[in-house]
């Protein structure tokens, strides 16, 4: 039986810098009733990713922002409870953008059906969902690895970084891992797979990521920005291909950054050494590349060339908490909440 009431998590408040519990608030709401055409679905997990950082701020963005007392969005796998869509039963799972809440409305159009026979279907969300998918368009497209060069990515434990090294291997490419820890770093070494993998909390980091590349850097994966970018800018060989993925040491910075402007030296290599710096957001590639994407990696995972790692915590009364540590680093792996 339908209950009367859901759960949800609305943004209360916009942050100035890093997140607090006090942005978030959780409330109850009535349960809406589906529409021709629409399917009312039970959330049963909730991805949570960096890019959500952006969508509590009011400045313009790529996307707009979520407004203040509205529930806070992202990409869940859920349960169809009740649908007047003819595509779509109960009992069905499908992948859908319910956002923070355990009960939603959804048009069925938008919606895509999973088969936990397949694929565990927190997979939807990690590997085989948007950060897989975010790590082999971007570095196949931006960065076109070739067998022989150095692949270097950082927040290498996570779901994009990871799969952005294991793909450079699987293209002959040797891949270099930027990590925060000695737990994470030996797991990205020992069950990822990388050929070397680099501590940034160590306080030589620099020169032993300029160890770990003794003929420079081809590839940078962009996840994170600051000091981590300060390291590998002057590593970059000419002609380096850089996709720029994220930033998430500067996601809970605002105005002007403190320091020299860098900006001049940055653009007189970019001439000199003729490098490709692009950002990118997924969804660019989406309609040209989503089913190979699908079919190599789903192959991949098979055959055990590409392995994950999931971080679950219960319970949606979480999310804010473990959403606050995901942006300093918490999480290890795919940040995942069980409804």
């Amino acid at each position: 039986m339908v209950p009367s009431e859901k759960q949800q998590i609305v943004l209360a408040s916009r942050p100035e810098g890093r997140p607090t519990p006090a942005n978030f608030r959780l409330e109850q709401a009535p349960i809406p009733t589906p529409s021709d055409g629409q399917v009312l679905l039970r959330v049963l997990y909730l991805s949570l990713d960096p890019y959500m950082r952006g969508r509590m701020s009011a400045a313009k963005s790529y996307s707009a922002p979520v407004e203040i007392g509205h529930a806070m969005e992202g990409g869940t796998v859920a349960e169809v409870i009740e649908s007047r869509h003819p595509g779509f039963k109960a009992g069905d799972i499908v992948l859908s953008h319910s956002g923070w809440q355990s009960h939603a409305l959804a048009k069925g159009d938008g919606l895509r059906k999973l088969d936990p026979a397949a694929a565990p279907i927190t997979t939807a969300l990690g590997v085989l969902g948007m950060p897989g998918f975010t790590a082999y368009s971007g570095l196949l497209t931006i960065g076109q690895p070739k067998p022989g060069e150095t692949v270097v990515v950082a927040a290498a434990s996570g779901p994009v970084g990871s799969a952005v090294g294991q793909i450079a291997r699987i293209k002959g490419a040797r891949a270099v891992g930027i990590a925060g820890g000695a737990e994470k770093c030996a797991y990205v070494r020992e069950v990822f797979g990388f050929d070397a993998v680099i501590d940034h909390r160590a306080p030589d980091f620099a020169a032993q990521l300029a160890a770990a590349c003794p003929k420079g850097i081809d590839v940078y994966f962009e996840n994170v920005g600051g000091k981590v970018w300060d390291a590998v800018f002057p590593l970059l060989n000419p002609f380096a291909r850089i996709p720029v993925c994220g930033l998430i040491a500067q996601y809970n910075s605002s105005g002007d950054f403190e320091g020299p402007d860098r900006l001049p030296v940055l653009m007189r290599q970019i001439l000199t050494k003729s490098l490709t710096i692009r950002g990118f957001i997924q969804r660019e590639f989406v309609a040209e590349q989503r089913p190979a994407f699908e079919r190599e990696m789903a192959a991949w995972i098979a055959a055990g060339a590409v392995k994950y790692k999931e971080d679950i915590v219960d319970g949606l009364a979480s999310a804010p908490e473990a959403f606050i540590g995901l942006l300093e680093g918490g999480n290890f792996g795919k940040l995942i909440v069980k409804l």
